[in-house]
């Protein structure tokens, strides 16, 4: 079953250039992309208004952290190789990359704990990156890379951290984590005027 999907995703990509191509851009800026959200979400979310965005940034941060922490550990105990590597001639490999374990995909875990972590937090975005997450995961697969078990391990431990750590008493303390460094940021901001000082509550 493993390889029936692998070669099925895998030969159609190589058969489908109008495909292959803006899905190989993708996997390739995918990291880039989800840190670069995450960051700008932080950077950007200032004033009581978009609070609750910064504290999703921060906790999809640390469920990404926490995640790909373990990922590690499972990767090294398990020591599973990539499909090019069992089979070099029978996979087409999109893109070159190292014959270090695969399971779970890094890629994977990350994408979805990131995702996960949006949806907890607002339905409408979170699906949006859930679907950016499965796109990334199954491309993983077109390309080579990944055994479709791999990706699915990493799907369920990146929304297991994100359940994790969105638990109420874990919750709470991110959030007071994203406060604080919020307050930070946007103190320094003010000190800097690029930012309006904070107005008081209307009366």
């Amino acid at each position: 079953m493993e390889w029936s999907i692998l070669h099925t995703l895998n030969d159609f990509l190589y058969h489908h250039d109008a495909v292959e191509d803006p899905l190989l851009f993708y996997i390739n800026v995918s990291e880039a992309l989800f840190v670069a959200t995450l960051v700008l979400l932080f950077l950007l979310a200032n004033g009581d208004r978009w609070r609750p965005w910064r504290r999703t940034a921060v906790a999809a941060g640390l469920s990404a952290g926490l995640a790909l922490a373990v990922g590690k550990v499972i990767s090294e105990l398990v020591d599973r190789s990539r499909p090019f590597v069992v089979d070099p001639s029978g996979v087409h490999l999109f893109s070159g990359h190292s014959a270090d374990p695969g399971f779970p995909s890094d890629h994977a875990t990350g994408a979805f704990a990131v995702a996960m972590a949006i949806w907890l937090r607002n339905r409408r975005w979170g699906t949006v990156a859930l679907i950016a997450a499965a796109v990334l995961s199954v491309g993983r697969v077109a390309i080579g890379v990944h055994f479709p078990s791999d990706v699915v391990a990493g799907a369920a431990l990146g929304c297991g951290a994100a359940l994790l750590l969105y638990a109420r008493p874990l919750r709470a303390r991110i959030d007071q984590l994203s406060d604080l460094l919020g307050g930070a940021f946007e103190g320094g901001l003010r000190r800097l005027r690029l930012l309006r000082p904070a107005q008081p509550p209307s009366q």
